[in-house]
């Protein structure tokens, strides 16, 4: 493709005088390109790490991520116990049992794992599955796309590494990753299915919490049925998709007051349940308990973590929205507030349960005090609110609407949180499974951790990750079969556009035009050269592009100036564009040029005419600094 800019770069007398000027002034010329940036030449560049700010922003986003990370992971107090205990209490110290399981699993999983580890791992300050395969992607050669350029290599955080054992085991790893085609598409297939899932988790998420809210009115009023119940959800669901236009920031700002106010009920609430009616539930932090729990119920107490599961949804909000903040402000905000508030919650209720096993149906909305039960159900309504966003921060009103209907589709068909809830656990617990496969890699990999504490994180994380696998899969055919159809979907969808985008590059890959045939073409005299500049697109980072051989043999004319722009797709969030890499191809008389424009996965390419402008620019300085050089040289 090709597009004409005005004729006002190669004045080769004004040239003169601006190096003239240059010269007499000792003005020092310092050139540098995105490659510079990126690999830590220039100052003030923060590398792989999140963002760095000052203590009175973190404190700011801190207070705000409340407002958009735990709407989902707040919400599950309203449903973990009725979804554990689906059969009943049948003895008073499985209630003991399964709140040992709920505290040890909110500790390992978003505390230990999510918090302290994998917050680690993000991608220049993005989160998610994605900045994962990113991170494993710029440290090793997994892409399915040949595009990589030999400067490549600069822009990483890496530095010389005496050899060591656990140098040898990240080469070996490495090295294994890059010669199989299998690892590679398996690498792929496995991010692919990571982010449907958490889009699938987007739909179930909402329709979970808002029935479960709504299902608390009819506590106070036997008037409504469960017809009533279903319709006023999506009554609710459709508000809630339609304010989702106004974007994360007011979003944020809205709800983190309503979800702050959420935690100190549940906290409260909690802290006053728990001496009211039993406080030796403390007694739960023993995890003998959970033996005793296994040894009494055998199978049902493993069926029963489906429920009990439920207690961490959401904990992957917690990594894939640290782009929109800060680690250390995700950090804080789950330490000070919403951990000490789950854990009250659930002791609370678990207090409640020891005296009253009879009410563990509906154990949240029984267990508050009757002064509090409006606002609480109000409150609860308000929470769910905001988790709609789970599925992703940037508005984009088709997508939105696509995702109400599957709420909507997903509220009419299953019209029960029991059955929502067995979807649920397997979209949860996949992807964090999956984060755990990643991270697995990354440690051997990328941070070359010691070999004892790898084998620590899978016995620990990664069993508990697999038991609660094993438990959701379970009820598959109970309407756990939802994610993975969904996922199936998108999966197919994604990997139909990579295939063909991968045929269409390797197309261009063995037709591409030599270095010698552009030189012969631009030197050929029966083309007429006129003023201006043409600019040719395409993804070929290495060589010519195929379209170029079409334009010469259909256009008996070419501009004066000649720029081969391709577009490489770089493994990371963000990529500085100020200063694209440009070199000349052929003789300098020909005036034939080449600048890779390099994007992240997260940026968005510019428009055309602010981009002809930005080369405009860029090629001018080009020539003006190598026409500078040789005069001094």
């Amino acid at each position: 493709m090709s597009s004409e800019v005005a004729p006002t770069i190669f004045s080769e007398q004004t040239m003169e005088e601006s190096v003239s000027r240059e010269l007499h002034g000792k003005k020092v010329l310092r050139r540098f390109d995105s490659l510079d940036i990126e690999s830590s030449t220039v100052p003030g560049r923060h590398g792989h790490a999140s963002k760095a700010v000052g203590w009175s922003v973190v404190l700011h986003l801190a207070f705000q991520s409340i407002g958009i990370v735990y709407g989902d992971i707040g919400t599950s107090p309203l449903y973990v116990y009725a979804s554990t205990f689906s059969k009943g209490i049948k003895h008073n110290d499985d209630v003991l049992g399964v709140l040992s399981l709920i505290f040890y699993t909110l500790t390992l999983i978003p505390l230990v794992k999510y918090v302290f580890i994998v917050l680690q791992a993000n991608d220049n300050g993005e989160g998610g599955t994605f900045a994962l395969y990113s991170l494993i992607c710029r440290y090793a050669k997994v892409g399915l796309i040949p595009n990589q350029q030999a400067e490549d290599k600069e822009v990483s955080n890496f530095q010389l590494e005496l050899r060591s054992n656990r140098l040898w085991m990240a080469s070996r790893v490495k090295s294994k990753l890059e010669s199989g085609q299998f690892a590679k598409f398996f690498l792929l297939l496995a991010t692919m299915l990571g982010t449907a899932m958490v889009i699938g988790d987007g739909v179930l998420t909402p329709c979970m919490s808002v029935l479960s809210a709504v299902g608390g009115i009819k506590e106070a009023t036997s008037a409504l049925t469960d017809d009533m119940i279903v319709w006023i959800s999506v009554v609710i669901l459709i508000f809630l998709f339609m304010i989702q236009r106004f974007g994360t920031d007011k979003v944020g700002y809205t709800f983190a007051p309503i979800i702050c106010v959420w935690f100190a009920f549940i906290g409260g609430i909690g802290l006053f349940n728990f001496i009211k009616f039993d406080p030796t539930v403390i007694k739960a932090i023993n995890p003998k308990y959970i033996v005793q729990y296994f040894q009494r119920n055998k199978r049902e107490a493993w069926v029963s973590l489906g429920g009990t599961v439920l207690a961490i949804t959401g904990t992957e909000a917690l990594f894939a929205d640290v782009g929109h903040f800060t680690v250390r402000s995700i950090q804080i905000s789950m330490c000070s507030v919403t951990y000490p508030a789950l854990i009250l919650a659930y002791t609370g209720q678990a207090s409640f349960l020891r005296k009253h096993n009879d009410l563990v149906k509906n154990t949240f909305f029984e267990s508050i005090p009757d002064p509090l039960y409006w606002p609480m159900v109000f409150s609860s309504g308000e929470n769910s609110a905001y988790i709609t966003k789970y599925a992703g921060q940037v508005y984009i009103p088709e997508v939105n609407y696509l995702l109400m209907l599957a709420c909507i589709g997903v509220t009419l068909g299953f019209r029960s949180t029991a059955k929502i809830g067995n979807a649920y656990g397997i979209a949860v617990v996949f992807v964090m499974t999956l984060t755990s496969a990643f991270l697995v890699l990354i440690m051997i990999m990328i941070w070359k951790t010691n070999i004892l504490l790898i084998v620590s994180y899978v016995l620990v994380i990664g069993t508990v990750e697999l038991l609660y696998l094993s438990s959701v899969l379970y009820k598959f055919d109970q309407g756990g079969y939802l994610p993975l159809a969904f996922a199936a979907v998108l999966m197919t969808i994604m990997y139909t556009w990579n295939d063909v985008h991968r045929r269409k590059y390797f197309y261009e890959l063995n037709h591409k035009v030599s270095l010698e045939k552009l030189k012969e073409i631009a030197a050929d005299t029966k083309f007429c050269r006129l003023p201006g500049l043409a600019l040719f697109y395409s993804e070929l980072v290495q060589g010519i592009p195929p379209i170029f051989k079409h334009y010469v043999a259909n256009v008996p004319v070419m501009h004066s100036t000649l720029v081969f722009s391709p577009s490489s797709h770089y493994p990371s969030a963000q990529f500085h564009r100020r200063a694209f890499p440009l070199s000349p191809c052929g003789a300098k008389h020909q005036n034939v040029f080449r600048c890779v424009m390099r994007y992240g996965y997260t940026d968005r390419p510019q428009e055309q005419e602010s981009l002809e402008k930005m080369l405009v620019d860029r090629l001018k300085e080009f020539i003006k600094d190598d026409f500078w050089f040789s005069q001094v040289n």
